[in-house]
């Protein structure tokens, strides 16, 4: 579904942006359009999602134990209630208009992540008003620099040399913003003038690819409060703004009168290629980082240990030729398109953070790098992370990923798949729990195996699932394979794939286990084994399983040999 857009959208990007801008690679996966022979099948999985039968109204499965008898009452079928609107007592006088409240911003945090685990600091002060990186670029490598309490306003991105630890005991606040004044009342509305730069170029695919207004990077805050965007004067309400960048101008919808405006401005918080550094106990928000960017962006050998990287525009953390960096009890949270991504970076660790709610500013939910963590041409470990609520997908391995390892993790409720694995090698997935995946309602979004499910391996080659939980998820485990062209090992195959040892529960809607092909990518006999997994089922004469575009019931699924020696249970 993504297009032949890879190699114009980096020179773009190198034309108007400034900074050095990371990319995590989408190759040409132009041929996928064909996911199957059927095309009348594919039509109907993709209606309108709220005509989709069970994507609104089935209810995810609860925490029953299942029975052990393969008799059960006919399949529930969750039905939907409707409470009536109570209409409001009219008032004998009219009351004055009051203006729309515009919600806090969400707090995430933790005892086990985040600035509050960063631990002591011993070094160079720097203190809020100081230019941290004229500070920085003074003193030799190896020195650790100490943030004081407050907000820093960094205006220069910070280019820290080998070995340097950046770092606050104090729950430091580095922001790219800056502070908007000078509004003036214009009709409904309110306008600034004279703070956005020129125009630039499109860049990354959004959700409402109408407006097409997610890569534009400035965003807008109030007393804290992320703002929403909108394409058009017309639409500006309380809550939201719109930015005319030939104009030079702001609308905002909401009253500014004793309020503080904050406009994201600098793109990068800090960036280098040099080894060894830390990053420790700070919190990162307000950069204007453009899509496939990051707000910090490591190099190799790098710590990035008990940071808050929150409403950035972009990417929060970017892994980008960072071999053997650890990135470990992070709160990665709210940033605009992707929590996490890694690009060319072997061997690095990725353990013990909160990723989530991230894609606040609206890419492309279902089939482009929004979501949780994206790596690309890299390797290592995915471990011991909560990933959840994410719009896009959990944790994906897409594009010569090899040798990477996601385990132990809690990957819930994200708009897209779960997991997915796709034309990458030599991947492991275990011991995970998947729950309650894949039901974005957007362009793309669907319910067919096509569609994904709490883990989805595409065109890949030697991936091992084994040992996870994958529970009421839009699908359960799909298994595609597709026409995708070639990569750095020859043309990339769906091969030896094995799935064992997973409880795998799908009790309601039209979730689906099994495997789909389209024509010109056709798996031979005995290279997808399903083996001694567990299946919590609603009943065992529903087909919840699909072999190649047939449906199959529990007992149709073991006669074909694909799992002889699981376990069918009814819940």
């Amino acid at each position: 579904m993504r297009k032949l857009w890879f190699a114009a959208l980096i020179a773009a990007a190198a034309a108007v942006v400034t900074v050095a801008v990371p990319v995590i690679a989408n190759e040409n996966k132009a041929t996928t359009a064909a996911k199957s022979e059927n095309a009348a099948e594919q039509t109907a999985s993709r209606v309108l999602p709220s005509h989709r039968p069970g994507k609104t109204t089935t209810a995810k499965p609860g925490t029953t134990q299942p029975k052990t008898t393969t008799t059960t009452a006919p399949p529930k079928k969750p039905g939907t209630t409707t409470t009536p609107t109570r209409k409001p007592t009219a008032s004998a006088t009219p009351s004055k208009p009051v203006e729309p409240t515009i919600p806090k911003p969400p707090v995430v945090d933790s005892d086990e992540a985040g600035p509050a685990v960063a631990g002591p600091c011993v070094g160079t002060v720097i203190k809020p008003g100081q230019n941290a990186q004229s500070i920085v670029n003074s003193k030799p490598a190896g020195t650790t620099f100490c943030f004081a309490a407050g907000l820093h306003r960094i205006s220069d991105t910070i280019r820290p040399k080998a070995n340097q630890v950046l770092a606050s005991a104090q729950r430091a606040v580095l922001t790219g913003s800056v502070p908007l004044t000078g509004w003036a009342k214009s009709g409904s509305v309110w306008v600034v003038r004279g703070a956005l730069p020129s125009a630039y170029g499109k860049s990354g695919e959004c959700e409402d690819n109408k407006s097409n207004i997610c890569y534009l990077r400035e965003q807008l805050f109030l007393d804290g409060t992320h703002l929403t965007r909108v394409a058009s004067v017309a639409a500006v309400k309380a809550g939201t703004f719109y930015a005319d960048y030939a104009a030079n101008a702001i609308y905002l919808g909401s009253n500014p009168a004793g309020h503080s405006i904050e406009m994201s401005k600098t793109a990068t918080a800090i960036e280098s290629g040099a080894t060894g550094v830390a990053v420790r106990g700070l919190t990162i928000e307000h950069f204007a980082s453009a899509p496939q960017a990051g707000a910090l962006v490591s190099g190799p050998g790098w710590k990035v240990t008990a940071n808050d990287v929150r409403w950035n525009h972009a990417v929060g953390v970017m892994l980008v030729k960072a071999n053997s960096t650890k990135v470990d009890k992070n709160l990665i949270h709210h940033n605009g398109q992707l929590g996490l991504g890694q690009y060319s970076s072997a061997a690095a660790a990725v353990t013990r953070n909160v990723i989530s709610s991230n894609n606040t500013d609206g890419f492309w939910i279902a089939d482009w790098e929004s979501g949780g963590i994206k790596s690309t041409r890299s390797s290592g470990t995915v471990s011991g992370n909560v990933i959840k609520s994410n719009k896009g997908i959990g944790m994906w391995a897409d594009v010569a990923d090899d040798g990477r390892v996601i385990s132990d993790n809690q990957i819930v409720g994200n708009a897209a798949d779960g997991i997915r694995y796709e034309i990458s090698r030599n991947g492991t997935i275990s011991g995970n729990t998947v729950t309650g995946n894949g039901f974005g309602t957007g362009r793309g979004s669907g319910t067919s195996l096509w569609d994904g499910g709490g883990i989805n391996v595409n065109t890949s080659t030697g991936v091992t699932i084994k040992g996870n939980r994958v529970s009421g998820n839009v699908n359960g485990v799909t298994i595609q394979s597709r026409t995708r062209g070639s990569g750095p090992w020859g043309t990339y195959l769906l091969r030896d794939i094995q799935v064992s040892g997973n409880t795998i529960e799908m009790t309601g809607g039209t979730q689906a286990t099994g495997m789909v092909q389209n024509s010109g990518a056709a798996v031979p006999a005995g290279e997808v084994v399903f083996s001694g997994n567990k299946y919590v089922l609603d009943d065992l004469g529903t087909q919840r399983f699909a072999r190649f575009g047939t449906k199959l019931t529990a007992a149709g699924w073991r006669e074909a040999g694909l799992d002889t020696i699981g376990s069918f249970l009814a819940n």
